[in-house]
């Protein structure tokens, strides 16, 4: 008596984030989209993010940019407005945002983790760098300095006793923003790939790219069907050559010569062509 074979594991597509990126939307869409497989959320630190996809433990990871982006592909998606953290009852709360110059007398923390490419750190050093941006919010809640992050990782890393204003850059001294970005390894764009490409960058379901509902041979067939029908469906012609054509009484009323003062009449001059 043979042995009744196990069922097959449900295909999985995993996703790795990194903090302060929240990919509900998305998650909830992929749910409407491909149902028959199934989204694993993988939280990422951002140091690991870039080796995770590389290592092939996930399929896409959502992280900021700048990375190394040695065998891997990166989409922009948004960019991030850069914030300062300080303490509520902190000098620099009477602005509602700041400029770089305005950091000159603080210690502004630079953790490891940092995201934020500086050519140069405005403010005073520190003694020593954090480890981690979770960290150095322990640092400024405590007043030792003040800190420069994305807006969502100030959001993430909300405190009663914090909050944070817009840092602005002028023309001497530009401040650089997060950049979100969807990543993947290079050369392995598959099917599902390409579906969450489309979720992030607004693809209606109706794309023909991916494996949605208007993907594969089904979609092309459902195009096919919108673009043409009738006649000039079941006879071949295309949509753009029977929209650029001209019936006679159109070409009759525009392109023809008439006689001098009688535009509009065809045939010899002074004999009006017989209407059909």
């Amino acid at each position: 008596m043979s042995t009744p074979a196990e069922p097959a594991e449900p295909p999985v597509f995993r996703l790795a984030y990194v903090p302060g990126v929240i990919p509900d939307k998305w998650v909830r869409m992929w749910g409407e989209r491909v149902p028959d497989v199934r989204l694993e959320l993988v939280a990422v630190p951002a140091a690991d993010a870039a080796d995770l996809v590389r290592d092939r433990h996930v399929d896409v990871v959502l992280l900021r940019l700048p990375i190394d982006r040695s065998g891997l592909h990166a989409i922009p998606l948004y960019t991030e407005t850069s914030v300062v953290v300080v303490e509520k009852e902190h000098v620099l709360t009477v602005a509602d945002e700041l400029t770089v110059d305005d950091l000159d007398d603080d210690v502004v923390l630079h953790p490891h983790d940092d995201t934020l490419d500086w050519d140069r750190l405005p403010g005073r050093p520190a003694v020593a760098r954090p480890d981690t941006t979770a960290g150095a919010i322990e640092l400024v809640a405590a007043g030792v300095g003040v800190l420069i992050v994305p807006q969502s990782l100030a959001r993430l890393h909300h405190r009663k006793s914090l909050t944070y204003r817009p840092l602005i850059g002028t023309d001497d001294a530009p401040v650089p923003q997060s950049q979100v970005a969807l990543s993947w390894i290079e050369g392995e764009t598959t099917d599902l790939v390409e579906e969450f490409i489309g979720i992030v960058r607004g693809r209606t379901v109706n794309s023909t790219r991916g494996r949605g509902p208007a993907g594969g041979e089904d979609g092309a067939k459902s195009a096919g069907a919108k673009a043409g029908s009738g006649k000039a469906a079941s006879s071949g012609k295309s949509a753009g050559t029977s929209a650029g054509r001209q019936s006679p009484k159109g070409a009759q009323q525009r392109g023809r010569p008439g006689r001098p003062g009688k535009p509009g009449r065809g045939g010899k001059p002074g004999k009006p062509r017989r209407r059909r």
